[in-house]
């Protein structure tokens, strides 16, 4: 619940402060005063709405999950709204995004004012309709929710298996192309590399024998060296050493040359080319040969795929049929509670004074609640069809019935003028309604009417002075003088104070 709200410097109010209790809370006042600019207020502190408050601020006791939204429980969590240029809000004093305040606040508070489907949906109405069954469905719904879900897994994957199934000559067909067409070249690493250095040498070799040749006339006088170093009584052993040298390395290149004697040139630079159109396709060869092992691989998989697709269909085989056995003991459960469903529904309906809904059970496809889809419609009229009011208590009905088996609070539920241009007895009965719900949710409303005014287990009365709006929570005696004023205006009647005490009291 929200148990104090703060408000500073909103449009004609100045500064509010709410102690706020549980059940049903309610908000009077002449037009104009303000009530709905306070309501806007309370919203926007949550971050549903926007405003330009310097300040509000909800303080509530709801317990923030702190594993999903990063957030620190207080011991009461503070929802604030600031605004000097620009908007910011802070939850327990951490400053969060409005989209972000507003998801945390909407696990716990409902505005029912636009045409707000969430209340109609499937999930929601399959489980009110649920709640009259029991634990017997609970432990079914389990069942089939883990049973659909392998299903739904097995199934994903069998449909990947079919929309590759459909392409798997094509594939086998570009693989064994591609393995084919490396395998034709049959690289090995490191092979462009040694072609190279070969070419390299080829290129040179004419040019550098001829080299050799020549130098080695420096051998036809390497005797006359050695004379001259004996004159000189000088060691030659240096000189001796030296030309050794010279004879290992020019014999060395023409034995390296000669080695490439066999060689043809030709074949060198064909086999470079096609190895370099490897390289330019890959990346390397290295690149080429991975691929060729993964296209293996890939072969080897679409070769493989029948096996997998049998085995799968088996297993989505005993799976549908698991499902649909489970679902099937789902549907007959809730048909054999949805005349009941319905007759609770429409004994709200009557008292709301709305036409007679008809609601039926059709089967979709199987999703995680099952196979059933729960429709309502008033009086044969599709809900976006009926009008903005019965919309509303449409909406206050199946609440009720929700509320039926709630074991807990259900948080917060705002309404503005809920009753609105409806007749003494409606609105009666909307606040019959409502005061059920008071049981399972704190509910804020606005009111112009004496019979819902009067159902309220707390009374805020909006006023004006000098222009300025003030709130003030009235007791007893004060609540028959507004109730009193809302039946027969400024001007009291002694009869108006008189109904206005017989409605407290009852």
């Amino acid at each position: 619940m929200i148990e104090r709200f703060y408000l500073k410097d909103f449009l004609s109010f100045k500064e509010v402060e709410l102690d706020l209790a549980c059940g049903l809370v309610v908000f009077t006042g002449p037009s104009g005063s303000g009530k709905s600019i306070l309501m806007e207020a309370i919203l926007s502190s949550l971050g549903v709405s926007s405003c330009d408050a310097s300040v509000c601020e909800s303080s509530v006791t709801w317990e923030i999950d702190e594993d999903k939204n990063g957030i620190k429980n207080d011991e009461v969590n503070i929802f604030r709204h600031i605004k000097k240029e620009k908007s910011r809000y802070f939850l327990n004093n951490q400053a969060l995004s409005r989209k972000m305040i507003s998801s945390i606040a909407s696990s716990y508070l409902r505005h029912l004012s636009l045409k707000d489907y969430s209340d109609f949906e499937n999930e929601n109405l399959l489980e009110i309709l649920d709640a009259r069954i029991g634990e017997k469905l609970y432990s079914l719904k389990e069942s089939y929710k883990d049973a659909f879900v392998e299903f739904h897994k097995v199934e994903q994957e069998l449909k990947t298996i079919e929309d590759e199934e459909k392409k798997i000559i094509e594939l086998k067909e570009f693989a064994s192309f591609e393995i084919k067409k490396i395998e034709d070249i049959n690289p090995t690493t490191g092979e462009d590399e040694k072609l190279l250095e070969i070419k390299k040498e080829l290129s040179k070799k004419e040019k550098v024998l001829g080299n050799i040749e020549l130098a080695s006339e420096i051998f036809n006088y390497e005797h006359l060296v050695s004379s001259a170093l004996d004159g000189l009584e000088v060691d030659g052993s240096f000189f001796d050493d030296v030309m050794n040298e010279l004879r290992g390395v020019f014999d060395g290149a023409k034995e390296r040359f000669d080695a490439l004697e066999e060689i043809d040139i030709e074949e060198v630079l064909n086999r470079i080319e096609e190895l370099g159109s490897l390289k330019r396709r890959y990346g390397g060869l290295e690149e080429a040969i991975a691929y060729k092992e993964q296209k293996k691989a890939e072969l080897q998989k679409y070769e493989n795929i029948e096996i997998q697709k049998s085995d799968l269909e088996q297993k989505y085989k005993e799976l549908f049929d698991r499902v649909k056995s489970l679902a099937d003991k789902l549907t007959n459960l809730r048909k054999s509670k949805l005349d009941e469903f319905q007759k609770d529904l429409n004994g709200y309906l009557e008292s709301l004074y709305l036409r007679d809904a008809s609601v039926k059970l059709s089967k979709v496809d199987y999703a995680k609640f099952g196979q059933d889809s729960l429709d309502i419609e008033l009086n044969s009229t599709e809900l976006s069809k009926i009008s903005t009011g019965e919309f509303n208590r449409l909406r206050l009905a199946i609440l009720a019935l929700k509320s039926e088996f709630m074991s807990k609070n259900g948080g917060v539920l705002m309404l503005d003028e809920i009753d609105a241009n409806l007749s003494g007895e409606e609105s009666m009965s909307v606040a019959k309604v409502l005061k059920q719900l008071s049981k399972y949710f704190q509910i804020f409303v606005i009111s112009h009417q004496p019979q819902l005014t009067s159902m309220g287990d707390q009374h805020f009365l909006i006023y004006k002075e000098d222009d300025i709006s003030f709130a003030k929570e009235l007791d007893f005696a004060s609540r028959i003088d507004e109730i009193a004023r809302i039946i027969s205006g400024e001007n009291i009647s002694n009869e108006a104070r008189k109904f206005a005490k017989e409605l407290l009291e009852a």
